[in-house]
């Protein structure tokens, strides 16, 4: 049997380095962009629909990825995309709903970690829960949005 009071000093030295790197640690963007990329108001969404393109050109031919923040309570009326879509959930709480009315009964959330595949032309809507939503989307181009009444496309706005 051994005896632990000869392991006593090593143990608390353990703990105060432990706790000292723990207070001194910066906070850390759980999800940076890379150097040079902003988020900017995306054209396709009401305000406070936000994207960030990180790799390639969404409206050209090519593999995409690019960032969405959702701001609580954004609401985003029933369109499509012509390309299949991933859609992975960085923080947050992102919801999708199928069909070509709005009906926030019938949305779906997705939290951190989940990842959603969307077909080609596919009628969904969103709308954003109390804690917003940050969401990568991942295609190949070229991408669009078409809103099922051209009236609730914030471009026309």
């Amino acid at each position: 049997m051994s005896d632990i009071r000869g392991r006593r000093p090593f143990v608390a030295f353990a703990f105060l380095a432990l706790a000292t790197c723990a207070r001194t640690a910066a906070p850390v963007e759980p999800f940076p962009l890379p150097a040079g990329v902003h988020f900017a108001q995306n054209p396709n969404l009401p305000p406070g629909g936000e994207i960030a393109i990180l790799s390639g050109s969404p409206g050209s031919p090519g593999l995409y990825a690019t960032r969405v923040r959702f701001v609580p309570g954004l609401k985003v009326m029933p369109h499509s995309h012509p390309e299949d879509r991933i859609y992975t959930v960085l923080t947050g709480t992102w919801t999708i709903g199928l069909g070509s009315t709005f009906d926030s009964t019938q949305l779906q959330d997705f939290h951190a970690g989940a990842v959603y595949r969307l077909p080609a032309n596919t009628v969904h809507f969103h709308m954003a829960r109390a804690d917003g939503a940050l969401f990568q989307v991942t295609g190949v181009g070229p991408t669009s949005t078409t809103y099922v009444r051209p009236e609730d496309d914030p471009r026309r706005q």
